[in-house]
């Protein structure tokens, strides 16, 4: 099957064909690292993980760039706040970051470019830019004339008048054209500055992307990501500087996700209705935040609720029981391969899968279908006779596409017990056996207590830690 999705460039849902026949390059943008990174920012990172997971499961060769942006106005005013240096706030919510994804099971990048480390391949950018007649220079400011570009507006599809009214930019005299945007910037006294050509400054937001992407994957991407708050300006910008500077296409497929919405708005720092993932981690087992990320569709808004995420923890045991249960039942099975029927319906759990992501990536659709798997995985437990070949098949299926391409199912081997609860249930498995039933149910409440939940079952008894 092929995979398709839809480009917002074109406003298509296309056929994906990387440049390269079995290799993709594909570049995420990252965090401005100025703060805590919140749900509606996580979103992004968790839906374009499972993207990557799956074009490998799929055999491409994927390199994945995700940048941080380390300066901007944003961080020179927080690290003054704080009295500390842009670097430190920098590297201190970078460790953050890290921390809240490795959390929700986000792989790391190939690379994570910083900013900070790529302003030599901006500068000469910008000089490219310079020499195209693309830019200009206004006392030690250089900014991108954006109505030399003819088709300027491309990506978000809005007329000049509609991009005018959009863009977010103070009255500046220095600039030809509203649209104009900064690709150098000036510095103050006391801000953190490099050397160039046109003086001390730091690099504009938008020309860091554009170089950072050109040093790692090249000229023009596979891929280019991001959430829709960034199709305009940021990316729009980075796609006029980029084919400015290189006479390339700068991407070919830009896919953006949704919005997270707190009630009936948009979640964001600047109305100040955000909830940060490490406070949800607190909370809340990291997997269900990653399972709500993915619930809907990805060009879709999704409603944060702290009732929805309750209800996707106990939704999560029910894949967390039935892997365990499929252990369980390993270890008393006969030995055998796995049955034609069984491989049968696995392979169309497959197709289905497949089917769904293959369809602009829907990830609520494949869930749908880990979840019809998890019922065939609990049907063919309670058969009296099953092969193990039988539940060691079922059990890969659900390590695959539950837990390698959406990161919802964890597969680890029933802890071990220590040698005293392990007594304790054998002791009760005596007394049940000599009918001492008061003394068994003492002892089950002992357990309990202990947090060692015990399950009756026909293929004996099973535990798990409340």
């Amino acid at each position: 099957m092929t995979l398709h999705v839809y480009n917002t460039q074109t406003k298509k849902r296309e056929s994906f064909r990387p440049l390269r026949d079995k290799k993709v390059n594909m570049y995420v943008c990252g965090p401005t690292v100025y703060n805590y990174i919140h749900i509606g920012n996580a979103r992004v990172f968790v839906f374009f993980d499972v993207v990557r997971r799956y074009l490998e499961y799929k055999g491409y060769e994927v390199t994945y760039v995700q940048n941080f942006t380390d300066v901007d106005d944003r961080l020179i005013e927080t690290a003054q706040q704080e009295g500390t240096t842009v670097k430190e706030l920098a590297e201190r919510y970078i460790r953050a970051y890290f921390e809240d994804m490795d959390a929700l099971g986000v792989k790391r990048a190939d690379v994570h470019p910083k900013a900070t480390e790529h302003i030599g391949e901006m500068v000469e950018g910008i000089r490219i830019l310079l020499e195209k007649g693309y830019a200009y220079e206004r006392d030690g400011d250089v900014y991108y004339r954006a109505l030399k570009k003819e088709d300027y507006g491309k990506l978000s599809h809005q007329t000049l008048e509609e991009l005018k009214a959009g863009a977010r930019v103070e009255v500046n005299e220095k600039k030809e054209s509203p649209l104009d945007f900064a690709l150098w910037k000036k510095s103050k006294p006391g801000e953190i500055s490099w050397d160039s050509p046109w003086g001390k400054g730091r690099p504009g937001w938008h020309i860091e992307c554009s170089a950072m992407s050109k040093k790692y994957l090249g000229d023009t991407l596979d891929i280019h990501a991001g959430g829709m708050d960034l199709c305009f300006p940021h990316h729009e910008n980075e796609i006029a500087q980029s084919e400015a500077w290189t006479g390339k296409p700068f991407a070919r497929y830009w896919l953006h996700n949704g919005y997270i919405k707190m009630g009936n708005e948009k979640m964001s720092k600047s109305l100040g209705n955000i909830v940060r993932v490490v406070e949800l981690r607190e909370k809340y087992e990291p997997r269900a935040l990653r399972y709500f990320l993915l619930s809907a569709h990805y060009r879709n808004p999704v409603s944060f609720s702290f009732e929805t995420i309750h209800q996707i923890e106990r939704g999560l045991e029910r894949f967390d029981t039935a892997v365990t249960n499929l252990h369980h039942r390993m270890k008393t099975a006969e030995a055998g391969n796995a049955e034609p029927t069984v491989n049968k319906r696995l392979s169309e759990l497959t197709r289905e899968f497949e089917a769904a992501m293959d369809d602009d990536l829907n990830t609520a659709n494949a869930i749908s279908v880990l979840y019809d798997a998890v019922r065939f995985a609990n049907e063919t437990v309670a058969r009296s006779v099953v092969p193990r070949g039988t539940l060691a098949a079922i059990l890969g299926w659900l390590r695959q596409f539950g837990g390698e391409i959406l990161g919802l199912v964890v597969d680890g081997e029933e802890e071990s017990l220590e040698a005293e609860i392990e007594a304790l249930i054998e002791e009760r498995q005596q007394a049940r056996a000599a009918r001492d039933f008061k003394r068994a149910d003492a002892i089950r409440d002992r357990l309990a207590e202990r947090g060692i939940i015990l399950e009756d079952t026909p293929q004996g008894v099973r535990w798990r830690r409340k």
